[in-house]
C-alpha cells in the first residue's frame, strides 16, 4: 500500500481507539468456500504495514479452511462512534512461521493454552468437554513455556482495494476508493 493510504487508515484507526468502548481493532472478514459459499465473521487485526492486513487464527477452523483453499478475502471495520468504515479486499497469504511465533508468544498464557485446547469450529457436546481439554493442557504445559500449535498461525490481508467511507447527513457520504492495477495504487471517489 502507498503513505497516503496507510496514513489515512492509522488516523481513523487511532481516532477509533479513543472513541470505540471495545475492540476499536474488530473487522468483519469475509470467506468463501472454493465454490463460493460464504461466511462472514468478526476477527481482530493485529498488525499492518504496507504489505497488507494481518490476523491469527485456527487453521483448522472454518475460516482457516475457507482460506486456505480460497485465498482471497475481504475485511470492513466499522466504527459508528465515528461515523466511519473502511473496506478492503484482496489476497491472502500466510504470515511467516517466525511472525507467528512472535505474536503466539505475546499472548496472554490463558490464551495461548486455550489455542491448544480449542477444536475451532468443530462440534462439542458441552462447556465442560471444553474446560477438560483447557485443564489437559495446563496440566501439559506447567509452568514451561508454551509453544505455538502447529494448526495455529496468521494470514495477511494483501489488498488490492481498499474503500475509506465516511457518513454524511441524508446519505450524502464520503466514498474514497484506492486500487491497485498491478504497477500502481489509482484514487477514485465514488457516489455515495
Amino acid at each position: 500500500m502507498n503513505d497516503e493510504i496507510i496514513s489515512q487508515f492509522r488516523s481513523w484507526l487511532e481516532e477509533a481507539q479513543g472513541r470505540e468502548l471495545n475492540n476499536p481493532n474488530a473487522m468483519s472478514l469475509a470467506t468463501s468456500t472454493g465454490d463460493g459459499i460464504p461466511s462472514v465473521r468478526i476477527v481482530l487485526l493485529k498488525e499492518f504495514d504496507e504489505r497488507g492486513f494481518v490476523f491469527y487464527t485456527n487453521l483448522t477452523s472454518r475460516k482457516g479452511r475457507e482460506l486456505l483453499d480460497n485465498p482471497h478475502a475481504a475485511l470492513c471495520f466499522h466504527w459508528k462512534s465515528s461515523d466511519k468504515q473502511v473496506r478492503i479486499d484482496g489476497k491472502i497469504e500466510r504470515v511467516s512461521e517466525d511472525q507467528a511465533d512472535t505474536y503466539f508468544a505475546s499472548r496472554p498464557r490463558a490464551s495461548r493454552i486455550g489455542a491448544w485446547a480449542s477444536k475451532q469450529s468443530q462440534a462439542m457436546e458441552g462447556r465442560f468437554e471444553f474446560e477438560t481439554r483447557i485443564a489437559k493442557y495446563t496440566a501439559r504445559f506447567g509452568l514451561g513455556e508454551i509453544p505455538r500449535p502447529p494448526f495455529w498461525s496468521g494470514f495477511r490481508v494483501i489488498p488490492n482495494c481498499v474503500e475509506f467511507w465516511h457518513e454524511h447527513a441524508y446519505r450524502l457520504h464520503d466514498r474514497n476508493v484506492y486500487r491497485w492495477s498491478g504497477e500502481h495504487w489509482a484514487q477514485e471517489k465514488l457516489y455515495p
